[in-house]
């Protein structure tokens, strides 16, 4: 098989650099991956969710009576489609939740189509025909439920993989050819019947001291890989879903300078920072009615939701509920109290949830080296919302740079005459000139977990 080596040789180079250049040049939008990157967290091909299934949405917007393009500036800006498109506004009126906007796709157009594209071509998994496929595309990416899963390798490294190891087969073969050419020259006996597994075994036996210790290395450094992994499990920094009302808290917390604590009012004396009701959003919306049409499309649906005419100044009780979708998730085990850390703790909000002065976008989990950028806060190496991001910060916040009695609250005045009665302990404390969280007990398991 391998006697043309030259041939194998140049074939196989040539394979990889034709991949090469095509997947360089080509470039061809990747719709899966698009998809999975912008809207596979409200949307599904054949399941409606957050949002609603786009299989061949561009017909059903086309058969809609949708103005040319719309559905292009739709994706990129719902709200300024709406304004400028009958069925875009009738769309938005369809789900509580308000989409997500994506300028970095305005203009666009060739990568919005490769992933309507890639849905369309997603198979029905309710489709009779489709029953023992499992509902899943040619690369798997598709579950039984429509959903999208993570893809596999791509056959561009595959094929990769498949031509290197054809490479090195090749070269062995030379090498033997050459090995057993010498031996000829040489006089000695030539075994040709021999297959490269039973050479193999015969050189990983002549050098079993090399090969166990390589295999022992290959074994510790794939078990200590497949741990690290365990570690991005559960990591949603980015997670960002869509909300039924854009809110731009850079209006709100930054230019208007409205105190975090006036909408989020529980969180000096509640487990949670609380959601404010829409009575808190009319306190002010019953004046300001908001100076653009987008301004005022999200202030009527406050006003829907609080049951209220404009025109009339009067409510009709008739109240709509807003449905938010929750930003930060912890799991069951683990307990959190928002005025435990606010108020004993005086960790800033800015600490957790970033600079939301400067933010316009939708809130999402803010990626550490984001919070870290932030002027003021503690810098942490963690993912955010992690136990590792917990812990650490436990070891680094500092409660009191000083006497505990210096912060003048009876919770730390208590602990400190606590204290005074070891007094090596507590010198121990103060030997940095600070006492942190994880010195008062913050690194007890309980402290955190029920």
């Amino acid at each position: 098989m391998f006697r043309s080596i030259k041939q194998w040789c140049i074939g196989a180079l040539s394979t990889v650099f034709v991949v090469g250049a095509f997947d360089g040049l080509a470039q061809a939008p990747d719709g899966g991956a698009l998809f999975k990157a912008k809207c596979s967290t409200c949307h599904a091909p054949h399941k409606d969710g957050t949002g609603p299934k786009l299989f061949h949405v561009r017909d059903k917007w086309t058969a809609g009576g949708a103005k040319e393009g719309s559905i292009y500036q739709w994706v990129a800006n719902w709200s300024a489609a709406a304004a400028a498109d009958p069925y875009a506004k009738q769309v938005s009126n369809s789900k509580p939740t308000a989409m997500n906007t994506f300028p970095d796709l305005a203009g666009k157009q060739k990568e919005i189509d490769a992933i309507f594209d890639w849905v369309d071509s997603q198979p029905d998994p309710n489709d009779p025909a489709n029953a023992g496929a499992g509902g899943a595309s040619a690369d798997g990416s598709v579950s039984a439920t429509g959903e999208v899963e993570e893809d596999s390798l791509s056959w561009v490294w595959i094929l990769m993989g498949v031509v290197f190891v054809v490479i090195i087969m090749a070269v062995g073969g030379v090498r033997r050819q050459l090995r057993n050419a010498t031996k000829e020259n040489d006089g000695q006996s030539v075994n040709e019947e021999l297959s490269f597994s039973q050479e193999f075994k015969a050189w990983a036996w002549k050098y079993k001291r090399y090969v166990g210790l390589g295999g022992l290395v290959i074994t510790l450094s794939l078990i200590v890989s497949l741990f690290l992994s365990l570690y991005s499990i559960g990591v949603l920094e980015d997670y960002q879903p869509s909300q039924p009302i854009e809110f731009p808290h850079d209006i709100h917390a930054g230019k208007n300078q409205i105190d975090c604590k006036y909408c989020h009012n529980s969180v000096d004396n509640g487990k949670t920072a609380g959601i404010p009701s829409v009575n808190v959003c009319m306190n002010c919306h019953k004046q300001i009615a908001g100076n653009t049409p987008e301004q005022q499309e999200k202030i009527a649906k406050i006003y829907a939701a609080a049951g209220y005419d404009p025109a009339t100044m009067s409510y009709s009780g008739k109240t709509k509920e807003i449905i938010w979708n929750k930003v930060h998730v912890l799991p069951d085990h683990v307990y959190f109290n928002h005025q435990q850390h606010v108020v004993a703790g005086q960790v800033d909000c800015k600490q957790c949830h970033g600079d939301m002065t400067k933010m316009n976008e939708t809130a999402k989990v803010q990626p550490v080296a984001e919070l870290n950028k932030v002027e003021g806060n503690v810098p942490l190496t963690k993912a955010t919302l992690t136990m590792g991001w917990c812990i650490e910060c436990h070891a680094e916040k500092e409660i009191s740079s000083g006497s505990l009695d210096s912060k003048g609250s009876n919770y730390y005045n208590e602990i400190h005459n606590r204290l005074l009665k070891d007094r090596k302990l507590y010198n121990k404390f103060l030997a940095d000139k600070k006492i942190t969280v994880k010195e008062l007990g913050g690194w007890e398991c309980a402290k955190c977990h029920y």
